[in-house]
């Protein structure tokens, strides 16, 4: 079993930086493919970046100069640096290690 805690979320004006965390403990020896995902009120959860077994990231076009993802080598922490936020990035910001998800965090950009 695998627990994930995210810290970071808050309340950011645009155009503002947020940093995202997350922290695993449990079973997380195993190089498991590990992402962050967004939800929105009356949206479908989301990729926002993620990052597989071999350290390579993904990011989807609208989030790629704006977003990076970062692990450490244990798969202990996953990091989530959000620059340039926009109103449409407000939502709530949830932690993946495949299977497991996280409880989110909220994220709210003002205009």
């Amino acid at each position: 079993q695998v627990q994930l805690v995210e810290s970071g979320g808050g309340v950011v004006a645009a155009g503002g930086s947020l940093r995202l965390s997350c922290v695993a403990t449990g079973k997380t020896f195993a190089m498991n493919d590990m992402g962050w995902y967004r939800q929105a009120p009356g949206k479908q959860r989301e990729l926002v970046a993620g990052i597989n077994r071999g350290g390579f990231t993904n990011y989807p076009d609208s989030m790629k100069d704006r977003v990076s993802i970062s692990r450490n080598s244990v798969n202990t922490r996953l990091d989530l640096q959000m620059n340039n936020l926009e109103p449409a990035d407000t939502g709530v910001y949830y932690c993946y290690l495949s299977p497991y998800w996280g409880q989110g965090t909220q994220v709210t950009v003002s205009s």
